[in-house]
């Protein structure tokens, strides 16, 4: 049965959000609009106000409608289809509703409903200028998921999640034999998106991205009514909040990207991860702006600049990664849905309003009567907030690449400008430089910020310097750090954790609620060293000695052959030494649902295309009995675990499962890392090669041998010797009852440091000739023992070689990583403890306007009594 009810339900109260959107959107315009009668500004305001809640409970409605038929596998649906499938738990069906673009368009719509809720009952005083602002962004995003024609012109306004897959693809003959027809199972999610990361960092993103409206809604609505000053209060602790929010995302990002992808890296300066830092150094920019704003004409000017920049650079980042125009530059861009036109509408709408509001309101702008002085608070500020801003240029000026093709493109000419061959050694090469300033001024600026220095005062610097130095000193020793730019990002980041670390102290003798700034900044100065040392001091110690090329194709040859020098190749079960480690890869293992951990390949027979697998044995695990012989069980879907053993010289042993997932979708195999955590450093192995796990094996053609007890005889490359023809009682996949015989044989193989035993079976059932052949994955053998001959006492094998079971894998170490993840923990401790503050005062002082506002209105009444 099609459950066309909740689609016609959903795409309904989308209309009904974009209509109330836009009826919202006047009625705040006319309760802000200072023409508007006082009389009817409180009926203009509730009337708005109500159509905002209309717009929330239809919002939450899409929601909810698409949740219910993604989670109950309507697969009618073409989102529900393309996005999930059966097999999926209950967290990544979560994450297939905004794998697609209408869901993640959705989750930002509802991210920006919650917010206008909680500002119409935070900040009544400002209510109407801002909400207008936020309901026509609201118009916008959801005209995106409107999915509607207008008749005559046709002309297509938005993409819903709502349409069924018949509508979506008409061309199928299934429908023409069935129109009722429904899939059975869906096509899932990415298999890389099949990580808890990917559960809780795109809601964390889109909520950083909602955020950035609301500093952005305060700077307009200053411009609007002329309170040039007043929006700061109430928009810097949500500036504060947005950066928070946003740069968790961002680190969220970075973290899946270190454990899931195989690039060896966390930041790869990616287009689509480009688009999302930029507004985020730019809205770290305006926030230090923003602090002084209220006592600095420059510096409120640079506030409502900068502030208007991140909420168009976050635009302008979803229309490149929308629009289509980063398709071949990016892993992470959507495809284009023909919503790029939508896209730059929406773009120029609020960069044109935005930009000229401001020119309209410059002349009415204050300005400073002196300059500002090198020695003061302000000066620094405008230093740090500056070299943010030329690090975000750059970075945005490269990444638009694409941009300016296109562009060109409209015009009738032709650029074919590229990006950076070497992004990331593009990028590094100027924002190390930008963020060795930047971590400098931090330092120094807490010095001035704080008053410890000051013109003709400026010895109060010399202690964290000089210490600076002997630390600085004592790591470039003892670490090995040679290279100049390398010597001064570093030197740079110890100075300002021992600046700031000292004004630290300090403040904590008074109110630890000031020290959010210092907190910070020192968290950032030990991410720059965690970066620093855990990229460009990678150490591979996957070093290939045997002499031997790995592959010849492009991705091992390029680079002087660089892949086929720092990858080794392990055979199952057959040792290799690499660096300090003795290497043994053990098993393909694979991971099933209600099951601790992982369980050997061989102990389940795999359903293809079924996320499921028969038991081909009991299955035990720590001794206890999860599954018998013959039942069906879950598993996780297309991934393999190949189990690597690692020896270190004393003795100890590890073991990693470097995972490896069969995904058509990303061009066949998907390598994902695992990694050994030290508290130096982490040891990072991927499996780059394998022989596919899914695949039947190719046999050769059988050899056959008769040969007797005791006897030498040669298969492939190997020695094999037949030692014993014995009676068993047991043959595996066979029952034998009453009078039923089995032999079998032993055979040891030898190959040039290790035995292998091979135990083919001979059967006599029911009068009945079975062979059981015995495989052995190690050396690519299978053999059959195919007669006994008691005239001769000959015994008759048959042999078949196919290609041993081999995998290709990397493995680098990451020194003092921690001292990253450690500096991303510090600076969102910083960033709340900033936050917290920031919104107290602001509190704070709405309390105490509310409360003159109160007295002064029972002033009237009294005068009017």
């Amino acid at each position: 049965m099609i459950h066309s009810t909740i689609g016609s339900a959903g795409h309904l109260l989308v209309i009904i959000a974009f209509v109330s959107a836009l009826v919202a959107t006047y009625s705040y315009f006319k309760a802000g609009m200072a023409n508007t009668p006082a009389s009817e500004l409180p009926a203009w305001k509730r009337f708005a106000r109500i159509t905002f809640y209309i717009h929330l409970a239809a919002v939450l409605g899409v929601v909810f409608s698409l949740y219910w038929i993604i989670g109950n596998h309507y697969f009618e649906y073409h989102y529900a289809w393309k996005n999930s499938s059966l097999s999926l738990p209950t967290g990544y069906t979560i994450s297939s509703f905004w794998q697609d673009q209408e869901g993640s368009f959705l989750l930002w719509i509802f991210w920006n409903v919650i917010l206008g809720a909680v500002l119409i009952y935070t900040n009544r005083s400002w209510e109407a200028p801002v909400m207008t602002i936020f309901s026509l962004v609201q118009a916008f995003l959801t005209s995106m998921i409107l999915g509607v024609v207008i008749p005559g012109l046709d002309l297509k306004i938005g993409s819903t999640p709502f349409l069924l897959l018949k509508e979506v693809m008409p061309d199928l003959p299934i429908w023409k034999a069935d129109p009722n027809f429904i899939m059975k199972d869906g096509n899932g999610l990415n298999p890389l998106l099949q990580n808890y990361w990917m559960v809780i960092h795109p809601p964390t993103l889109f909520l950083g991205f909602a955020t950035t409206l609301i500093p952005f809604s305060f700077a307009i609505a200053g411009l609007w009514t002329k309170k040039i000053q007043e929006w700061i209060r109430p928009a810097l602790p949500w500036a504060l909040f947005s950066a928070l929010i946003l740069g968790v995302g961002i680190l969220m990002g970075a973290y899946w990207a270190y454990e899931t992808l195989n690039f060896g890296g966390y930041w790869n300066w990616d287009p689509v991860e480009n688009t999302s830092f930029v507004p985020w150094l730019i809205l770290v920019a305006a926030v230090h702006t923003m602090i002084i704003g209220r006592r600095n004409a420059t510096a409120l000017k640079t506030s409502f600049i900068l502030t208007i920049a991140t909420f168009v650079l976050v635009l302008y980042s979803t229309f490149m990664t929308r629009s289509g125009i980063l398709g071949n530059a990016s892993v992470h861009s959507f495809t284009d849905l023909g919503l790029s036109g939508q896209l730059l509408i929406y773009l120029l709408t609020f960069t044109i309003v935005a930009v000229g509001l401001l020119i309209f309101r410059w002349k009415d702008l204050p300005s400073d009567e002196e300059e500002v002085s090198t020695y003061s608070q302000e000066f620094w500020i405008f230093i740090g907030a500056t070299l943010l801003c030329l690090s975000g240029f750059q970075i945005l000026a490269t990444t638009s690449i694409p941009v300016y093709n296109k562009i060109a493109e409209a015009f009738g000419l032709v650029l074919n400008l590229a990006l950076p061959v070497d992004q990331i050694g593009h990028y590094n090469k100027f924002q190390l430089w930008f963020f060795s300033l930047i971590i400098i001024v931090t330092g120094v600026g807490q010095y001035f910020w704080w008053k410890r220095v000051g013109k003709n005062k400026l010895q109060a610097l010399y202690n964290p310097l000089l210490l600076a130095l002997v630390l600085s000193a004592a790591v470039i020793t003892l670490q090995g750090v040679k290279d100049i730019k390398y010597i001064v990002l570093l030197t740079a980041s110890i100075f300002a954790v021992v600046a700031n670390g000292s004004i630290l102290v300090d403040i904590l003798r008074g109110s630890y609620a000031l020290s959010g700034g210092a907190i910070t900044h020192i968290g950032v100065a030990l991410m720059l060293i965690g970066i620093l040392f855990s990229s460009a001091y990678t150490k591979v110690v996957s070093i290939n000695n045997s002499g031997l090329m790995i592959s010849r194709s492009e991705e091992f040859t390029q680079n002087d052959n660089k892949e086929n020098k720092e990858n080794i190749t392990l055979w199952l079960n057959k040792p290799e030494q690499m660096g300090d480690y003795m290497l043994t890869w053990r098993d393909i293992r694979v991971e099933p649902r209600h099951i601790p951990g992982y369980i050997s390949k061989s102990w389940v027979d795999l359903i293809e295309g079924d996320f499921r697998a028969v038991a081909l044995r009991d299955i035990v695990v720590d001794e206890k009995k999860y599954y018998a012989k013959g039942d069906t069980l879950e598993i996780s879907p297309e991934n393999f675990y190949y189990e690597i053993e690692y020896r270190e010289p004393s003795g100890k042993i590890f073991t990693l499962f470097p995972r490896v997932q069969i995904n058509p979708r990303m061009g066949g195999i998907v390598s994902s890392p695992d990694i050994r955590r030290n508290l130096n450093k982490d040891l990072y192995t991927n499996v780059n090669m394998v022989t596919n796990p899914t695949a039947e094996p190719v046999w050769s053609q059988t050899e056959n041998f008769t040969v007797n007890l005791r006897d030498t005889f040669f298969v492939n490359d190997y020695v094999a010797i037949l030692d014993n023809v014995v009676r068993t009682e047991q043959v595996e996949g066979v029952s034998l009852g009453e009078g039923d015989a089995a032999v079998k044989a032993i055979i040891r193989v030898l190959d040039k440091d290790k035995e292998y035993v091979i135990t083919p079976s001979f059967v006599i059932r029911d009068r009945m000739v079975a062979r059981k052949p015995e495989v052995s994955n190690d050396l690519g053998l299978r053999v059959q023992f195919q007669e006994i001959n008691p005239q001769t006492g000959q015994f008759s094998f048959a042999v078949n070689t196919s290609q041993r079971d081999f995998i290709v894998m990397k493995a680098v170490e990451k020194p003092l990583i921690n001292v990253l993840w450690l500096g991303t923990f510090i600076v969102v401790i910083g960033l709340i403890m900033a936050t917290v503050r920031r919104f107290r005062d602001f509190i704070k002082m709405r309390d105490k306007e509310n409360a003159n506002a109160g007295k002064q209105n029972g002033k009237r009444k009294v005068q009017v009594v």
